[in-house]
């Protein structure tokens, strides 16, 4: 399991870098002839790339005041103050921003059994409602913020689920009780 991780970051750091590249190149071209520019706005063959690339809010880099962190150790993902180091199911923030409600299952394959999150990170506006709800694999799980905000009850069973509305902006970690050891890990970031 830890030969995963390395070669995921690694997958993830050229991705970025590669991302960077292309999107470095494309400016030069597009800035380079302006006798064709002007008529076309975008055909947006571009969006992809710049979604995945807001990502630091003020705690992922201290070391590069500047902004200049996508070569740290998280690639295109935000770090979260090393939440998710280890955990292998974090790909980056799915971004629901603009959704009234957004589900978030518990006890995804992940982690050397069903100790995930799906997805492991979100992104949602104020007011928006996340509701967990179990899989029914990987034994009892619950859902426990760091800060105490919120806990469900330990659920083993399909379909249980769980409710917490966000009503101020902010990122909320938290966890699976028994399983955080493990990895089972997940942040709501609140906009």
């Amino acid at each position: 399991m830890s030969d995963r991780s390395p070669d995921r970051r690694t997958v993830l750091r050229a991705t970025g870098l590669v991302a960077a590249g292309g999107l470095t190149g494309l400016a030069g071209c597009t800035a380079g002839s302006g006798s064709e520019g002007g008529t076309g706005e975008g055909d947006g063959a571009n969006t992809e790339e710049p979604t995945a690339t807001p990502e630091p809010s003020g705690d992922g880099g201290s070391s590069g005041g500047d902004g200049a962190d996508t070569g740290g150790d998280s690639g295109s993902a935000e770090s979260f103050d090393g939440w998710f180091d280890g955990v292998d199911n974090y790909d980056g923030v799915v971004d629901e921003t603009g959704a009234d409600e957004v589900t978030v299952e518990v006890g995804t394959e992940a982690n050397g059994g069903y100790y995930g999150f799906g997805p492991a990170a979100v992104r949602v506006s104020t007011g928006t409602t996340v509701v967990w709800e179990w899989t029914g694999q990987g034994s009892s799980h619950n859902v426990a913020a760091e800060d105490g905000s919120f806990e469900s009850e330990l659920v083993s069973e399909e379909g249980h689920t769980f409710s917490n509305t966000f009503d101020s902006s902010g990122t909320i970690k938290y966890a699976c009780t028994p399983h955080k050891a493990m990895g089972m890990k997940g942040v709501v970031v609140v906009e």
